[in-house]
């Protein structure tokens, strides 16, 4: 697992070391913590307002939620190169038997481009969030 968590890392820390030539990290270019907290919210609403997504929600405490909330906010601030320390659990403890599928990741994904869209997130800064989240799918959707 740790080994699984610091390859994931280092992709990140890749992905925010191409961005230096620029001059501001993935985190900066994103609008910083409030921005991504703004992002993460519409996200989740998608997630949770959806029929075939909403099943990983029920059953939650409304302060659950709100703890899955802060470590989206949290995953992504620390893989963009923020200040967050991510204190969850690792991808696959976190994800392991809800048997998340190959078709609910490509639309949590779906959904997180429409609602980078609606926020204005540039291409550039979408792609590489896009990365950064994808390098932690293989401990996401179970196999079947």
């Amino acid at each position: 697992m740790l080994k699984k968590f610091l390859l994931s890392s280092l992709l990140v820390l890749l992905f925010v070391s191409t961005n230096f030539s620029q001059g501001k990290t993935l985190y900066q270019r994103l609008g910083g913590y409030d921005a991504i907290a703004a992002v993460v919210d519409d996200f989740v609403q998608h997630l949770a307002t959806d029929p075939s997504m909403s099943v990983f929600f029920k059953g939650h405490s409304e302060d659950s939620v709100k703890r899955i909330r802060m470590h989206i906010i949290d995953f992504i601030c620390h893989s963009a190169g923020g200040p967050c320390n991510y204190t969850g659990r690792d991808m696959k403890t976190a994800h392991k038997g809800l048997g998340i599928t190959e078709a609910q990741w490509d639309k949590s994904v779906e959904y997180l481009k429409n609602t980078l869209n609606k926020f204005k997130v540039g291409q550039q800064e979408q792609n590489d969030l896009l990365a950064a989240v994808s390098s932690v799918k293989n401990d996401i959707v179970e196999k079947k």
